[in-house]
């Protein structure tokens, strides 16, 4: 036969398991809680808290540790350091030339707007936005411009592409610190005819150079000769109105030569007519003609 259980044992029994059973819960919940009751905000992040009951909260939390209550709460970590991307497009110019340009932006959220771009956008939002919208402004602004215009006022080009770029991010809670152009290609094609363009510029730079020098030679050639004339003429004057215009002219010759002669460290035997120095016949030519 089976052995009696006495109820009142089993009673007993119980009353002294159940108050360690629940003691050992109550404990276990307690470490429980400890363990994921805390959270941490490293430096560059922030937080927000999702609630099971009310979903995303609006609260940003900065650096530091935080409470939060375990199973229906948890933290969602933002990372606002400020984090480069380099995104190329192709794009025309306004006269229809393709362009190649490459943009570097400096990104980083709205930190008061993170529970709007968790709920929008998800933690990947500049992946998700910056593509699209920065070959928006891209193929807007380069189409307003030729391509030589995007070589010569480049920083004019790059202050309206990051002042567009900056005013479209602001609609989906996104900062921009800083946009640059990194890059601008044109076409090979385009290239080379820039190429040559240069070079028939330059050409023609130098053929006009030519033809002003020769126009201002022959303005030299004519000057001169007209000088020459003129001095002729003042010459033949002076000589009729007083025949002793050419003997001056001799002595001055004379002079010169004489000069030169005796600062010169060589010796030269020459007769007197040779150098223009026998004054003397002169003299007596004019004094025999009177």
């Amino acid at each position: 036969m089976p052995p009696k259980i006495d109820p009142q044992k089993i009673q007993s029994l119980a009353s002294q398991v159940l108050p360690m059973a629940a003691s050992a819960g109550v404990l276990a919940l307690g470490l429980y809680g400890a363990g994921n009751c805390l959270y941490n905000v490293d430096a560059g992040y922030r937080a927000i808290k999702f609630n099971r009951m009310s979903g995303v909260g609006q609260f940003v939390y900065e650096e530091g540790t935080h409470f939060m209550i375990p199973w229906l709460e948890r933290p969602i970590l933002f990372d606002i350091r400020t984090r480069p991307r380099t995104m190329v497009s192709l794009t025309g110019s306004r006269d229809l030339q393709m362009v190649n340009i490459s943009v570097r932006t400096l990104v980083r959220p709205d930190d008061a707007k993170l529970s709007d771009i968790y709920c929008t956008l998800g933690l990947q939002y500049d992946e998700k936005v910056l593509p699209s919208i920065v070959n928006e402004v891209l193929k807007s602004v380069v189409a307003q411009y030729n391509a030589s215009q995007l070589v010569t006022q480049r920083e004019a080009v790059s202050q309206q592409i990051k002042f567009n770029l900056t005013e479209r991010a602001k609609d989906f809670n996104i900062l921009l610190d800083d946009v640059s152009i990194t890059h601008l290609n044109f076409s090979p094609e385009y290239e080379k005819a820039v190429e040559s363009k240069q070079v028939a510029q330059q050409q023609a730079e130098r053929a006009r150079f030519r033809v002003l020098k020769a126009q201002e030679e022959k303005k030299n050639i004519i000057i001169k000769a007209q000088g020459e004339q003129e001095a002729a003429k003042m010459i033949g004057q002076a000589m009729k109105s007083n025949p002793g215009f050419v003997e001056l002219r001799r002595i001055d010759v004379a002079r010169e030569i004489s000069t030169v002669l005796a600062r010169s460290a060589n010796r030269i035997i020459l007769s007197s007519d040779a150098l223009m120095l026998n004054l003397n016949d002169g003299i007596r030519i004019e004094m025999g003609t009177k």
